[in-house]
């Protein structure tokens, strides 16, 4: 029954998709982040399933991309892209420490959260924009699962910067060694998806995907001391824009 409501509260929490609601207990919150990923794979599905439709009925390529590009935002309603725009203004305000971590509670949007939004949206659409080649499409819409799998593995590894907030709470509240080990299992499978639909291809836009892995740790460390539920949703939408910009790097390498 834990598994059963930690399902539900990771698709209540993380997606708005509509689910059964009930109060939220400790212990119904320990494998929450195993089905984090799977949100992710409703994303994908919900994209791949647009492109194939787009091909069948003849529909545009600046339809298909901004459609596709406002899918991930309605099923998620946006939360990770929120936490992406309190952390540009926390990381652009060149404040203390701890001044940054105040700038992520503030409810206020600042300029630099504007002008990167503005920067990720163009680089989202311009890169999803060059995908055509179905087995390219097929891995950026497995990149949705992988970049799930990669936060929430991040969340319970990677050192947290307040010992407060919902990411805390839940990450405190996790079966640590059964929920790594499932995700870690969940990143392999999706892994081997992309390798499978390409291989080359997959191996490229999964490298991004790990490069931005990193890069996200080691940027919330210097400047935060360690991670939140803010930098979370950054690394998500982060990692997601590389992963298209990888694939679309790839996409114009093939048509050369």
């Amino acid at each position: 029954m834990q598994v059963l409501k930690s399902f539900f509260i990771a698709f209540a929490l993380y997606s708005q998709i509509p689910v059964l609601r009930f109060p939220w207990k400790e212990e119904d919150m320990k494998y929450t982040f195993c089905f984090f990923p799977w949100i992710g794979a409703v994303i994908g599905g919900c994209v791949y399933i647009w492109n194939r439709l787009c091909g069948i009925w003849g529909i545009g390529n600046g339809a298909r991309t901004a459609v596709g590009i406002v899918l991930p935002l309605v099923i998620t309603g946006g939360f990770h892209l929120d936490g992406f725009m309190d952390t540009m203004d926390a990381f652009h305000s060149y404040e203390p420490e701890e001044r940054k971590l105040q700038i992520l509670k503030d409810p206020h949007i600042g300029a630099f959260a504007v002008i990167m939004l503005a920067v990720y949206g163009l680089a989202y659409m311009g890169a999803f924009s060059e995908i055509q080649d179905d087995s390219l499409i097929k891995i950026v819409c497995l990149g949705f699962f992988l970049s799930r799998c990669l936060s929430g593995i991040g969340a319970l590894s990677f050192p947290l910067a307040k010992r407060d907030g919902m990411l805390y709470l839940f990450a405190d509240r996790s079966h640590k060694r059964i929920v790594k080990g499932v995700l870690y299992l969940e990143c392999g499978m999706c892994m081997g998806l992309m390798l499978f639909s390409s291989f080359g291809p997959g191996l490229c836009v999964a490298s991004a995907a790990f490069l931005s892995f990193f890069f996200c740790r080691r940027r919330c460390e210097k400047e935060l001391g360690g991670i939140t539920g803010d930098t979370a949703g950054y690394f998500v939408v982060l990692c997601e824009v590389w992963m298209a910009i990888a694939a679309a790097a790839v996409q114009i390498v093939l048509k050369a």
